[in-house]
């Protein structure tokens, strides 16, 4: 393989990895430590809404990210602002 072919190759090589990264942290929430509502009430807040079951709630980008099972029975992976609980995305 010559070197220009070789050079497209890694880049579009690195260009697929980063894509897949971006995936989950395309989703931003500016929300001060302080104003953040506790994630055992976003929890709470999901099981009386309807969610089967919610297994792991951890902070990505400012954001709760939500995994588990929504009033579907679907797995899901949803985004949500610590400081109003209000969606704003989801991983397909």
């Amino acid at each position: 393989m010559n070197t220009p072919s070789k050079k497209i190759c890694v880049a579009l090589l690195a260009l697929a990895a980063a894509t897949g990264a971006l995936a989950d942290g395309n989703f931003k929430c500016d929300v001060p430590k302080a104003e953040r509502k506790k994630q055992t009430e976003l929890k709470a807040k999901l099981l009386a809404d309807g969610w089967k079951k919610v297994r792991q709630v951890k902070v990505e980008n400012g954001c709760y990210e939500v995994y588990g099972f929504n009033e579907k029975n679907e797995r899901a992976e949803v985004f949500f602002n610590p400081k109003t609980f209000e969606k704003v995305g989801e991983v397909k």
